[in-house]
């Protein structure tokens, strides 16, 4: 069995280079326009597959995806840098985990989270 991960979007071009950047993905070129296929750069991982859709995103995700990092607050500054825009205002803190919300350019949401003992987790 192999874990694929599919992700609605607008633009595949857009969202490609907007995942990509954000996990250091390399995409597979689209040939339906409705599809496309990223895949961690080394070959193992979790593959993120792209799917156009027609209808806006209007309510809040049911999975998402979370980035554990060691600092919350230089790659909540990357991902924002790349297009995501912040939900949260400050990181919520729960358990010594600390974590942002985000949403991508279409508006679905993730998480950039630091695990405890990881920095100050202040982000």
């Amino acid at each position: 069995m192999e874990l694929v991960v599919v992700l609605d979007c607008s633009d595949l071009d857009r969202s490609a280079a907007f995942w990509c950047g954000v996990l250091g993905y390399r995409a597979a070129p689209s040939s339906s326009g409705t599809y496309r296929q990223l895949t961690p750069a080394d070959g193992h991982g979790v593959e993120l597959l792209l799917q156009r859709v027609a209808e806006l995103k209007v309510t809040k995700n049911r999975v998402h995806l979370d980035l554990r990092v060691p600092d919350l607050a230089a790659e909540t500054a990357r991902v924002m840098a790349l297009g995501a825009r912040r939900v949260t205002d400050d990181p919520i803190e729960e358990y010594g985990w600390g974590w942002h919300v985000l949403t991508d350019p279409d508006g679905n949401e993730f998480c950039v989270l630091q695990p405890p003992g990881d920095g100050d987790g202040d982000g």
